[in-house]
């Protein structure tokens, strides 16, 4: 039988995954898993894109010794970080990691040589200084010898595709994170372009989801002693792919995909630029299928990913789920951090940043492990809420509860907190909602599958969707007024 293979990368971690499809369900295996762990050299922070590419190829080998004839494979990955082609097809350096300082104040700068209305207008994207826009304008400010020799940059999933097909296109969904694509046009921004000084044939042309991009190569399939297979792209942003993948029955519904990032929002059919969308901060990211991700990016898991290695610095080794116990056995509401705060944005000694944080609002510090995960996960779930009204407001629609996908929803506490934060159900699974999406869009671009509701239809009657409901609603009420007081959020 057929299969499908995605590769799915986020920012932690990264695995191949089987799919196929028998009599309407969708049966999964994990062929492979592996961390991806940024690099440390000197003062600046990078991917480790070499390795990455090391693990796809293991994935394929894994595909290849259990016999499995495979229809197609696609990748996603996490958005905004890219890498640059020279004119001999090589790779120039080591991709930044979005993390990496090189562009502190460069978005205050464009902001001020453009103004924040206009490249809103223009790209309808969330102001965060790790946006493509201000890693490029950061390299050729600074006259990166990578962009001199530059002929191509490729966003990262479409660097790894071009590793294993030799072809290079940019897709949709992720092009549209990098705040340098107009919706509007559903072309690259000639005005910002021109801003930060790129020529916009070194982004090349964006495909939609769904179109195959290319084919295993010679060079790989000589190497792993495979035969060729067709690479679709599909919706290269992982979060794009997770939406694909959301098992809603309503054409309008609420979704949160909760990682190392949380991105919460809604899917429509047009961008929302407007007045209220600036203010808050929201932003416009390209889906499959004619769709836009109307959402918020949320710092999300990052900051208990990172407390717990500062921990381990220390000696003192936690798995997750001994964490998410001692948070619960802690203090409710006794600490309230804004999770989107640049104190956090950056790698470090997260604890410390929380402790300055909490000094800065005129709060005390927790006084063990658990506390501080407690203040996380609650300030977390209060964030999510937050956003949740907001997309209500902007979208003039009433959602009857919030679609949780992802590997966060295996912290079922975080899911059951959620809910009571929102005063709403939430829906949460499937957990592999990238890779699933992933392979849904391979699924409708070989025709086995009619359309993203069909998908969707059959992703729902596949996976368990485990279902909270909102408890203690007075108690999580008053606190969410005093998040909002502590940490001046409006």
């Amino acid at each position: 039988m057929t299969h499908v293979l995605a590769f799915d990368l986020g920012a932690s971690s990264g695995r191949a995954v089987l799919g196929r499809l028998v009599d309407g369900r969708i049966e999964l295996e994990e062929l492979h898993r592996f961390s991806n762990d940024p690099v440390l050299v000197g003062k600046r922070l990078h991917w480790d894109v070499l390795r990455l590419l090391h693990e796809l190829k293991q994935g394929l080998l894994k595909a290849k010794n259990q016999g499995i004839e495979l229809g197609s494979i696609g990748i996603d990955t996490w958005g905004v970080d890219f890498g640059v082609i020279n004119e001999a097809g090589e790779l120039l350096g080591n991709p930044y990691h979005y993390r990496d300082t090189h562009t502190t104040g460069m978005m205050e700068q464009l902001i001020e040589e453009l103004s924040a209305d206009t490249i809103f207008e223009r790209t309808g994207i969330q102001f965060m200084p790790i946006n493509t826009l201000y890693q490029l304008a950061s390299l050729n400010r600074n006259h990166s010898q990578q962009l001199i020799g530059g002929k191509h940059i490729l966003l990262f999933p479409s660097l790894l595709r071009y590793f294993l097909t030799n072809e290079m296109y940019n897709e949709f969904s992720h092009a549209s994170t990098t705040q340098i694509f107009n919706p509007k046009t559903m072309d690259w921004d000639d005005l910002l372009l021109q801003t930060i000084g790129i020529d916009r044939e070194l982004l090349g042309e964006v495909v939609q989801p769904g179109t195959q991009a290319g084919k295993l190569s010679d060079e790989v399939c000589d190497e792993l002693g495979i035969d060729t297979v067709p690479v679709i792209a599909v919706a290269e942003h992982d979060t794009g792919s997770a939406v694909v993948a959301v098992p809603s029955t309503e054409r309008s519904f609420a979704y949160l995909s909760c990682g190392t990032w949380s991105l919460i929002g809604t899917e429509v059919q047009e961008p929302v630029i407007n007045e209220m969308s600036q203010s808050l901060n929201f932003t416009n990211e390209g889906g499959a299928y004619g769709t836009f991700r109307l959402l918020k990016n949320i710092m999300g898991l990052w900051i208990l990913q990172e407390s717990r290695r500062a921990w381990e610095r220390e000696g003192k080794a936690y798995s997750f789920p001994e964490l998410v116990q001692l948070a619960e056995q802690a203090e409710p509401f006794a600490h309230f951090i804004d999770v989107d705060d640049d104190l956090f944005l950056h790698p470090g000694d997260m604890p410390a940043q929380i402790r300055l944080y909490l000094d800065r609002t005129g709060q005390s510090h927790p006084g063990d492990v658990g506390s501080y995960v407690r203040a996380i996960l609650e300030s977390l779930a209060f964030k999510y809420r937050q956003a949740f009204e907001q997309i209500e407001r902007l979208t003039e629609a009433v959602y009857e509860g919030l679609h949780m996908v992802g590997g966060g929803i295996q912290n079922t506490l975080l899911c059951q907190w959620t809910a009571n934060a929102l005063g709403k159900r939430v829906w949460a699974g499937p957990v592999e909602g990238s890779a699933i999406g992933n392979m849904a869009v391979q699924w409708i671009a070989s025709g086995e599958l009619k359309d993203v509701w069909e998908a969707r239809r059959v992703i729902r009657d596949s996976f368990p969707i485990v279902q909270y409901e909102a408890q203690d609603a007075e108690s999580w009420n008053n606190a969410y007024k005093q998040y909002k007081m502590k940490t001046n959020i409006k």
